[in-house]
C-alpha cells in the first residue's frame, strides 16, 4: 500500500443474488483528497459504495481500509473504523428535527448519546444554513438543505473517508455551487468518494476519477486527462 493510500479495493465482485452488478473492480483512495466516480445510470456506481460501506456483501475481491481488510466486516464496524456515507435516498430522518438528526450522526459511530461541542460548532460551522434551522423539522427543509444535514449528520461520526452519492441530486442550482464548495474543502481534509451525474462538478471537485460502465471499471486517471479523453462521453451516454 502506497503511504497515500487510505482505501484500497482489488478485484471487487458484488450483486444482487443472482444478479452480478460488480465485476472486478480496483481503485485506490488516498488519504486527503478526492476520486469522483462516473457513469451512466446502472453502471454500477451505488453498488460500488454500498459494497464498500458493507451493505452489499462482496462475491470476490478485498478491501482494506488503513491497511486493514474490512470486506467481510458489517457496516457499523466499517463506521468505527472512519467510514462514512452518504446515500442517494433515506439519508435524513424526515420527522426528526434538524438538531436530532444531527445528535443521532454522532451516536452511530460512538455508540453514546449526544454530540460533542466541538463537533457539532465545525458542522454547524461548515453549514451555516442548518444553524438557523435546528428546531426545523428536516422534512421541511429545502432539497439543498436536506442534502447539507445529510453530509453533517455524516462528519459527526468523525470519517477518515466520507462516500457521498448524488450529493446535489434535487438540489436547486443556486446551492450545487456553494455544495461544490463545501466538498472541495472537505476533499483538502480528508478522503472523499464522489458519486455524481454532474460530471463536470465532479471532475472539479476531484483530482483522480474512474468512469463505471456495465459494473466494470472503463476509464480512470488524473481528473483533467479523464476530462479531455474522447471516450468520456461514450460511457457516459444513455
Amino acid at each position: 500500500m502506497s503511504d497515500a493510500d487510505l482505501l484500497e479495493v482489488d478485484g471487487l465482485s458484488a450483486g444482487y443474488g443472482r444478479s452480478q452488478a460488480l465485476f472486478s473492480v480496483s481503485l485506490r483512495a488516498p488519504a486527503r483528497g478526492a476520486i469522483a466516480v462516473l457513469g451512466r445510470n446502472g453502471a454500477g456506481k451505488s453498488t460500488l459504495l454500498k459494497t464498500l460501506f458493507g451493505e452489499v456483501m462482496p462475491m470476490a475481491g478485498a478491501i482494506r481500509l488503513g491497511g486493514t481488510a474490512v470486506e467481510a466486516e458489517r457496516a457499523e464496524r466499517r463506521v468505527r473504523r472512519g467510514l462514512g456515507y452518504v446515500p442517494q435516498e433515506h439519508a435524513i430522518f424526515a420527522k426528526l428535527t434538524v438538531r436530532e438528526n444531527l445528535l443521532l450522526g454522532a451516536v452511530r459511530r460512538s455508540g453514546r448519546g449526544g454530540a460533542d461541542r466541538a463537533g457539532m460548532d465545525y458542522v454547524l460551522d461548515f453549514f451555516p444554513k442548518l444553524a438557523q434551522r435546528l428546531p426545523q423539522t428536516a422534512g421541511t427543509l429545502s432539497g439543498g438543505e436536506r442534502k447539507m444535514l445529510a453530509i453533517a449528520r455524516a462528519l459527526l461520526g468523525r470519517p477518515r473517508l466520507l462516500m457521498l452519492d448524488e450529493p446535489t441530486e434535487g438540489v436547486w442550482v443556486g446551492v450545487i455551487e456553494e455544495i461544490a464548495e463545501r466538498l472541495k474543502q472537505l476533499a483538502r481534509e480528508m478522503a472523499v468518494i464522489l458519486v455524481e451525474q454532474h460530471v463536470e462538478l465532479a471532475l472539479d471537485v476531484a483530482q483522480h476519477a474512474y468512469v463505471m460502465d456495465r459494473g466494470h471499471i472503463a476509464l480512470q486517471g488524473p481528473a483533467a486527462s479523464v476530462k479531455s479523453d474522447p471516450q468520456l462521453m461514450h460511457h457516459l451516454a444513455p
